[in-house]
């Protein structure tokens, strides 16, 4: 191949003009001279899309990619766009065909005289160098770059190769394309984008590296005035629309904030999807579209997290995450060994990273990561006590250079530290089977492991209805009295109820509502446990993950979050076991159907899990839970009837449930250690589980008609103040059920002692 010398620093720039004027007046001499690469890459081009993953809404979720792109066609990108573009980068390059002469004049002649460094390369040349060649400083490849730059205007349009640039160029965290820019720096698509954010983006093709709006936003904001200043010297903006974009303030996106969190669910999509189309997926534009509603997700993630952080608030002060030295001196020295000791840690979008200037039992002076500084004092400092008193020991003691954890509440800050704590919750459409939302745990950063599918944990008291629907099959209707007294089984394993006490006979739907195990043991012990776990089946759980002995009542066998949905989405619907969707369609970059999951089953009686009658009847006793029960904060705080659930918790609150549903929407919400220890003393599944289900169905159940029971399925009567079986009017239900084993009655219980109980 043929190699040019290497000029001398005042031969360099007289050469460059040189080949210039040889390439402009189409010499064939030169073509023949250099081994040029073919253009087909630039002329047949594919872009390298990334596997993308999308609400049924459109929401993007996630890409996965070596680069984050977007293809979208001219027509559709906004002129404003347009203009920013080549008013910085390249203002003749529709009189032009490829290399501007003017515009290499120019620079060599700042070149020549030591002027400032002027770009010269064209829009079509600069596609060129990024598609073709390398970047390496040499006359050889600007030559090269010219005579290719040549070849492509002749093979393309100047609306397809500006196109491609659009598309192609790099523009920092591993955006490829403005369409990508747009969303990685500023969240949202282009066409939203303001006149002082598209400069921004299109002052980043020159070097993204060093104006980078994330890295260096005063760079990139210099940057943005040159963009501005062009698009008025070249008449795209008026005078006032430069002042007015000058004066903006930019929000930039940080480095994996998203609109909807949903990682989870991105990574149940990326390896449905590698495993079937291989690692080519990451680069071939398969876009995946899930069940998922961006609204619900979004309130999903927010119940968890503040749920999770109401329980942190309430632990016990773990001391600073880290301890750095800081200089005595205020200024750029502070500064520096902030940023020197935080690096490598993670910052948070809601619980911030910060680093202690000052500490007193009164007010600590932090300052976050991006060198905000805040002071928080009062009840900001509640969980932080014990770290800011004079005798608070070394591994708890929050001094100046301690690096903590801040969280906003309201205009105000706290203290607070990353919770030990895993919680989950899933939602679905009990008609279809649709996953409508689905947070898989606090933070999959820290923990990608996915609770809500891959979680087996004890249910508790959540698997009663289960149990119960299962009885009335055997003759147990609501109305019959069961003791609620003590009881011992033939091998000693003797139970209690919550806070101890009993309440004597009473009946199935009282039992339900005040959670009472002794009720719970012997309805099993009545129903058998074998008939018992094989109808867990018809809910979808797996009964072999369910013991066949009487602590059945009490929940210890194992179940994941989304089985629990399932299983009370089959109460919601009215009796049809749905099977849960999350991946609703695959396509590829064409749009061409790869996959589509299949429509919602036809529900009809002969493909029911349950009788009518027997959804009715555990709706009536649910409804009773939420109302009056364990659970009656859902239907006061919700203000609405049609609210169904049962809370759970297991021994020494290990596990926290709860798990209901209004007739259109079923949810799940769980709270554990993935190390299973007790969540506290005085939690529950109603004071841990039941607030972020509240939290969620409030903003999910907006603008939703409240639902009525509807009309009572055949097969059902009512006998005094309760459903009875049809068949058993005239007598064969099950009156009462006592074995015996209870101590004599003594009473009510105290008000106390009823209140506890209620409150499990």
């Amino acid at each position: 191949m043929f190699r040019l010398p290497l000029p001398s620093p005042l031969i360099k720039p007289l050469l460059a003009v040189a080949v210039t004027a040889t390439c402009i007046a189409t010499v064939p001499a030169p073509v023949a001279a250099f081994d040029l690469p073919a253009i087909d890459r630039i002329v047949q081009y594919q872009p390298k899309l990334p596997l993308q993953v999308l609400t049924a809404d459109g929401v993007e979720i996630a890409q996965f990619g070596t680069e984050r792109r977007e293809y979208v066609p001219l027509a559709r990108t906004p002129k404003l766009l347009q203009d920013a573009v080549l008013a910085v980068e390249d203002a003749r390059f529709r009189e032009h065909n490829g290399v501007d002469p003017k515009g290499m004049a120019r620079a060599a002649i700042a070149m020549l005289t030591g002027g400032r460094t002027q770009g010269a390369s064209t829009i079509t040349q600069q596609l060129v160098r990024t598609m073709l060649l390398t970047r390496e400083r040499t006359v050889e490849r600007k030559a090269k770059e010219i005579l290719l730059a040549f070849k492509v205007e002749d093979a393309l349009s100047k609306d397809r190769i500006l196109e491609i640039y659009l598309n192609e160029i790099f523009l920092g965290q591993r955006a490829y394309g403005f369409a990508a820019a747009a969303k990685t720096y500023f969240g949202k698509p282009m066409d939203q984008l303001s006149l002082a954010e598209t400069a921004m983006l299109a002052g980043l093709p020159q070097n993204p590296y060093y104006a980078n709006p994330v890295t260096n936003f005063q760079r990139a904001t210099a940057r943005q005035r040159v963009v501005l200043e062009r698009m008025r010297t070249v008449g795209a903006i008026t005078e006032q629309q430069l002042a007015s974009a000058r004066a903006e303030k930019l929000s930039i996106r940080t480095p994996g904030q998203r609109s909807v969190e949903a990682a989870h669910v991105a990574e149940m999509a990326r390896r449905a999807v590698v495993e079937r189309f291989g690692t080519e997926a990451y680069s071939s534009g398969i876009r995946v579209t899930t069940s998922l509603r961006a609204a619900d997700q979004r309130a999903a993630t927010d119940a968890v997290h503040r749920g999770v952080m109401a329980l942190e608030a309430r632990s016990a002060w773990r001391g600073p995450e880290d301890q750095i030295e800081l200089p005595k001196a205020d200024g750029s020295e502070l500064d520096n060994a902030i940023a020197e000791g935080l690096k490598g840690q993670r910052d948070d979008d809601v619980l911030r990273l910060a680093v202690v200037l000052a500490a007193s039992a009164k007010s600590v002076q932090v300052q976050l990561a991006d060198g905000e500084r805040l002071t928080i004092e009062g009840k900001g400092l509640r969980q932080a006590t014990a770290g800011l008193t004079s005798k608070a020991k070394p591994a708890l003691r929050v001094q100046r250079g301690s690096v903590v954890r801040v969280l906003a509440s309201g205009k105000a800050w706290a203290i607070t530290q990353w919770p030990e704590a895993e919680a989950a919750l899933v939602a679905l459409d009990p008609r279809t089977g649709r996953v409508l939302a689905l947070v898989g745990g606090f933070d999959f950063s820290k923990q990608p492991f996915n609770h809500v599918t891959q979680s087996w944990r004890q249910p508790g008291s959540a698997i009663k209805p289960l149990l119960y629907s299962a009885a009335l099959e055997e003759r147990v209707m609501p109305g019959t009295l069961i003791d609620d007294l003590p009881f011992t089984a033939a091998n000693g394993w003797s139970p209690g109820n919550s806070g101890g006490t009993e309440a004597g006979p009473i009946t199935m739907r009282q039992a339900l509502a005040k959670s009472s195990n002794l009720v719970s043991v012997r309805v099993l012990q009545h129903t058998g446990t074998q008939r018992a776990r094989d109808w867990t089946t018809r809910f979808g759980l797996d009964a072999q993950r369910q013991p066949d002995n009487l602590t059945l009542a009490l929940g210890t066998g194992l179940v994941t979050p989304l089985q629990m949905a399932r299983a009370y989405g089959t109460l919601a619907n009215g009796g049809w076991n749905v099977e849960p969707v999350v991946i609703e369609k695959i396509v590829d970059a064409q749009g061409k159907l790869l996959f589509e999951a299949p429509p919602p089953p036809v529900l009809t009686d002969d493909n029911r899990a349950i009788p009518a009658r027997n959804a009715y009847v555990m709706n009536s006793l649910l409804a009773d839970v939420t109302r009056v029960g364990t659970a009656a904060r859902a239907q006061t705080a919700l203000k609405r009837p049609d609210i169904y659930g049962k809370t759970g918790t297991t021994n020494d609150v290990v596990d926290a449930w709860f798990a209901g549903y209004q007739p259109t929407l079923a949810a799940v919400v769980w709270l554990g250690h993935d190390k299973p220890r007790s969540l506290g003393d005085h939690e529950s599944g109603g004071r841990l589980a039941l607030p972020i289900w509240i939290d969620y169905m409030a903003k999910a159940l907006k603008g939703v008609p409240i639902s009525t029971p509807g009309q009572a399925p055949a097969g059902l009567m009512r006998e005094g103040d309760d459903w009875l079986y049809s068949e058993w009017q005239n007598g064969g239900a099950v009156a009462a059920i006592s074995d015996g084993s209870g101590t004599q009655y003594a009473g009510p219980p105290t008000l106390i002692d009823a209140i506890k109980d209620w409150f499990k």
